[in-house]
């Protein structure tokens, strides 16, 4: 790999309150930054790419990612147990499915998330992909892999993304089972969903007992690995804390005990407005969502700002992910995520872009390898020809994506004009 010097640009360095840096010039070697050196150091042996003014920024990192589903707005709702068994049901139709989630782990690449979790997946498919990109045979992001997540009969995502377990023991087990294909992380589906619920006013019904919670959180912390749970209602967010879960997914409008669990376990809150905001603000004859699916959407979309405001105001890490697969959530709206943050939780943009990558880097356990523009970190970073701090959907068209140091250039993705139409009503 060559040796760059990037030069001619405003840098965004990803620390929390950054601001343009003009006369610099990032040189990097293969995939690490080594310098970020001032106009007129020397830059023989470099090959030097004039960036013409333009804007300099670590690579996004989104910490909820289903690769399997593209987010494509759905009618009627597909039955996921019925779909996941018929793509695992022989060779040939795994191959599709490994192939239709590496093309969407691409597109978050050239979206500009040069790294991503996935939080519920087809089988090994995550490991897969993230093992064939990590050994240079296919384009894509860094991944770190969750695989299936684990649920119980009759809980979000049974059967499908997830397997269900009866009891403690089988939870236990269902992670030791998912540690065969070396995950970075294990996925919890501690409460029901919006489409899950069944009562108006009542998402997010909890339905993994404490007990199970503990056993798994147990097992996968034995394995060294941290662990994510689906969360949307206050008593899932307290259950899954007292029980030893390290990142809350989604969230729920928080309560003193539930700060006080937060701080107690050293866990972070990972905000997804993405999914949410569609349900609820969304006129019904475009979401096609029921008169009841609306009114819990508005209680979980309201929950997770609530939670994140909360966190923010007691010093409690907040992460973004875009819980991409959802319906209007697709693999290249990450910036959207960044734009609903400054927008709905009242954060600066400077903030809500070091949030979507040093934080975010660090809730992941990558602080010391990306999310920043600094010595010593890997070459991930984006391009856009305008400021990002005064308009963060400057990142919506990026000019060149740089990921482990291989470059991409003019980076293109085939987006849906009718998800375009109806999110960008909510910028």
């Amino acid at each position: 790999m060559k040796k760059y010097a990037y030069t001619n640009a405003y840098i965004l360095d990803g620390t929390e309150n950054m601001t343009p840096l003009a006369g610099h010039t990032v040189l990097t070697d293969g995939e690490t930054i080594v310098a970020i050196v001032p106009n007129g150091h020397d830059l023989s042996g470099y090959e030097v790419i004039d960036l013409q003014g333009q804007y300099l920024m670590p690579g996004l990192v989104n910490l909820h990612v289903h690769l399997p589903s593209s987010g494509k707005p759905k009618k009627k709702p597909s039955d996921p147990v019925k779909l996941v068994k018929t793509m695992t049901s022989n060779n040939l139709l795994r191959k599709v499915i490994t192939a239709m989630c590496r093309n969407f782990a691409k597109m978050e690449l050239l979206s500009g998330v040069t790294t991503l979790r996935t939080m519920g997946g087809v089988e090994n498919v995550d490991t897969t992909i993230r093992n064939e990109i990590r050994d240079g045979k296919v384009v894509g992001p860094r991944i770190l892999a969750g695989n299936m997540a684990v649920s119980v009969p009759g809980g979000h995502m049974a059967y499908s993304l997830a397997y269900a377990a009866k009891d403690a023991d089988e939870a236990a087990a269902y992670v030791k089972k998912i540690c065969w294909d070396k995950p970075d992380v294990v996925k919890l589906m501690i409460t029901g969903g919006v489409l899950d619920a069944k009562v108006k006013g009542e998402p997010g019904v909890l339905k993994m007992a404490p007990e199970l919670v503990r056993a798994a959180c147990d097992e996968a912390h034995r394995q060294g690995l941290p662990v994510a749970a689906h969360v949307e209602s206050p008593e899932g967010v307290r259950v899954a804390l007292e029980n030893g879960v390290d990142t809350i997914e989604h969230g729920a409008a928080p309560t003193e005990e539930i700060i006080r669990l937060f701080k107690e376990r050293g866990a972070c809150h990972v905000a997804t407005l993405s999914p949410a905001l569609p349900f609820a603000l969304f006129d019904r004859s475009v979401s096609h969502a029921s008169e009841m699916a609306q009114y819990n959407g508005d209680i979980v979309f309201r929950g997770i700002i609530d939670c994140a405001k909360a966190c923010l105001a007691n010093d409690i890490p907040v992460g973004l992910g875009t819980d991409t697969g959802c319906p209007y959530i697709t693999h290249y709206d990450m910036w959207r995520e960044v734009h609903y943050f400054c927008k709905y939780c009242g954060v600066t943009p400077a903030f809500a872009l070091y949030t979507a990558t040093k934080r975010n880097a660090e809730i992941a356990g990558l602080g010391d390898v990306t999310g920043s523009i600094e010595a010593g970190k890997c070459a991930d970073m984006i391009v856009c020809a305008k400021n990002p701090l005064e308009d963060l959907s400057a990142l919506r068209k990026l000019s060149m994506v740089v990921a482990r140091g291989h470059i991409i250039r003019n980076p293109k993705v085939k987006k849906m004009a009718e998800v375009e139409k109806q999110l960008d009503q909510y910028l």
